[in-house]
């Protein structure tokens, strides 16, 4: 017996558009404005500046057009990454294991207080003696810095959503027959952390790009290096075009973060 389906419309707004496209089309055009308006901005005020001061949207275009003409930025940018990736994984892993450590554990956590509260204050570039004489002038040294300023972002993420997880889920867990820490911690605390432990990822790696400049301070090769070297010769377009691409490369790895912390968490 045939019966006849009814499809519920798709929601509309009072336009008769469809939600969705119309708030991803009102960002895309807001954000166009607020481009083109930063850049008429910038432009406006460097015809006050000389160009060693502000130079100029096109003058900072050419010299990023000559710059990976060269090869520099690609030369500049795959020695960044030689320490930022081993940094920003140990960091991240070490953080986000004593973080869950630390926030299960109130025997650890009496134990490591004082020395905790002691470390977290000093920030990566004061470490910078201990790089150098730890590891010398080289991508370690670099990898270094960027791992501590790594650790202390996921170490908080990751004990503050371990402390927050519910006692009254774990009380469920155990009455449904989960005993022991391990198995606590693994069945039911990393995964009811799990957004806020991700979230401290995500903040740590757009951290490890900002760690990228200081940690080739003294001396490592890389897209830092460069920065420093063209500051010292007062060519802003060129320091402008590498705070670009760490720019980009942020978005990059962001974007691809995001993706799979969409998937990881697609039961929220």
């Amino acid at each position: 017996m045939a019966t006849d389906v009814q499809q519920e419309p798709a929601p509309t707004t009072n336009d008769g558009e469809l939600p969705v496209v119309g708030i991803d089309r009102r960002r895309a055009g807001l954000g166009t404005v607020g481009l083109a308006g930063f850049l008429g901005l910038w432009w406006l005020a460097a015809l006050f500046q000389p160009a060693y001061v502000l130079p100029s949207p096109a003058v900072v275009a050419e010299a990023a057009v000559a710059e990976f003409a060269s090869g520099e930025v690609f030369v500049a940018l795959g020695q960044s990454i030689q320490h930022w990736i081993p940094g920003t994984i140990i960091g991240t892993t070490l953080g986000v294991a004593a973080g869950v450590a630390l926030g299960w554990s109130s025997l650890l956590d009496d134990i490591s207080s004082p020395v905790v509260r002691t470390l977290r204050p000093v920030p990566p570039l004061a470490l910078i003696g201990f790089a150098i004489a730890w590891f010398g002038i080289n991508h370690a040294g670099a990898a270094f810095i960027i791992a501590v300023g790594a650790f202390w972002i996921n170490f908080y993420a990751s004990y503050g959503g371990v402390e927050g997880v519910s006692d009254d889920l774990l009380d469920v867990a155990r009455s449904l027959g989960v005993d022991g820490d391990l198995a606590l911690i693994k069945t039911v605390v990393i995964p009811a952390a799990s957004p806020e432990i991700m979230t401290g990822i995500r903040t740590g790696i757009g951290r490890c790009w900002m760690l990228v400049v200081a940690a080739e301070i003294f001396g490592v090769p890389g897209i830092g290096r460069r920065i420093l070297r063209a500051s010292n010769n007062l060519q802003v377009d060129v320091v402008i075009t590498y705070i670009l691409v760490l720019s980009i490369m942020f978005l990059l790895v962001d974007m691809a973060y995001r993706a799979v912390q969409k998937r990881v968490l697609v039961w929220r």
